[in-house]
C-alpha cells in the first residue's frame, strides 16, 4: 500500500516538463567551502532539507540528526541547505555552521548558504523546480525532499512534517531497503 501511495505522490506531484537530469548531475559548495559532489551520494538516499537558524521550525535540526545518526550507516545522506529566502537566517556560512554545531549537534552536511526559489535559485533547485508541482515547492524553511538511490525524487515534505514523522520514516526506510 504505501508503495501505491508513494508511486501515486510522485505522480501527481510531478510535472510533465521533467529534467533528463538527476540528482547526482549537481553539486553545491558544502559549508566550509569544499565542492559537495552529488555524484559521491550514488546509491545514497538523500534527505534534501532546506533550512534556517532563526524560524519556528529551527527545533527541526535536532530531529533530522536523529534520522541521520540511525540511518547513515544504511546509506542514508541527511543536506541541509541553508537560505535566507524567507529572511530566517544568519548572514555567514561559519556562524551558521557553529549555530548548529553547538545547538543541535548537527553533524550531517551542511551547504554555504543559498538561494532555493526564484531566478537566482542554486541549480538543484531548479531542476526540483522542473521535476515537481507548485505545490510541491518550498513555501518556508525545512521543505524535505526524498530523493532516491538513482537520484530522482521520490517524495517531497511540507516544514509541518516533522523528520522523525512515522509517515517520512516509512518512506526513508523504503528507499533504504526495498529499493535494492
Amino acid at each position: 500500500m504505501l508503495k501505491i501511495l508513494m508511486l501515486f505522490c510522485t505522480m501527481f506531484f510531478t510535472s510533465t516538463n521533467a529534467s533528463d537530469n538527476t540528482f547526482h548531475d549537481f553539486s553545491i559548495e558544502s559549508i566550509s567551502g569544499e565542492t559537495i559532489n552529488f555524484s559521491d551520494y550514488k546509491n545514497n538516499v538523500v534527505l534534501l532539507v532546506n533550512t534556517a537558524s532563526k524560524c519556528g521550525f529551527t527545533p527541526q535540526y535536532s530531529g533530522l540528526q536523529k534520522i541521520y545518526e540511525r540511518y547513515k550507516s544504511d546509506g542514508l545522506i541527511v543536506l541541509g541547505v541553508p537560505t535566507n529566502d524567507f529572511n530566517q537566517e544568519l548572514s555567514k556560512d561559519e556562524d551558521v555552521k557553529q549555530f548548529c554545531e553547538i545547538r543541535f549537534g548537527v553533524e550531517f552536511p551542511m551547504s554555504s548558504i543559498q538561494n532555493i526559489r526564484g531566478n537566482e535559485a542554486h541549480p538543484v533547485y531548479k531542476w526540483i523546480q522542473s521535476n515537481v508541482s507548485v505545490i510541491g515547492q518550498p513555501r518556508w524553511n525545512f521543505h524535505k525532499y526524498l530523493i532516491g538511490k538513482d537520484g530522482n525524487i521520490i517524495n517531497w515534505f511540507s516544514s509541518m512534517t516533522s523528520p522523525t514523522s512515522e509517515g517520512l520514516i516509512k518512506q526513508i526506510e523504503t528507499a533504504l531497503y526495498d529499493a535494492d
